[in-house]
């Protein structure tokens, strides 16, 4: 059974789209930690992250670093934390969250934005891609 990513990665469901090649995806996340939490999801469905071959890895790991340098560039913040959790979802994802202090890694703590305000936010990161 597809995943809600590969529904997002097939335009299912709609997102907030930051970046995406021929392997990967990076949109933002609708129940954010911080300000501009993004997820990169490769688009071939694995469900561990260290169950994907070491090239998809190293890639996903590429992919996931020019996103968080955009996104440093675009939402303030003393730097870009990572996480790989895969708990939620059975399908490999990279967290990339905007961090000023630990507790912007606390997975029960959201941030409310609006369709609006996701939609202008993931428009900026797409303009600090390099």
């Amino acid at each position: 059974m597809a995943t809600i990513f590969t529904k997002i990665i097939k335009g299912e469901i709609p997102s907030h789209k930051v970046a995406e090649d021929d392997s990967f995806i990076a949109f933002l996340d609708v129940n954010p930690n911080a300000k501009g939490h993004t997820l990169c999801v490769p688009k071939e469905e694995v469900d561990k992250i260290f169950d994907m071959g070491e090239h998809k890895y190293l890639e996903l790991m590429q992919f996931s670093r020019r996103v968080a340098k955009a996104l440093a560039k675009t939402v303030p913040c003393n730097r870009v934390g990572m996480a790989a959790v895969g708990l939620e979802v059975p399908h490999v994802h990279v967290h990339l969250i905007p961090l000023n202090g630990m507790g912007d890694m606390d997975f029960s703590k959201k941030v409310e934005m609006s369709q609006d305000e996701l939609s202008q936010l993931a428009a900026a990161i797409r303009k600090n891609l390099d």
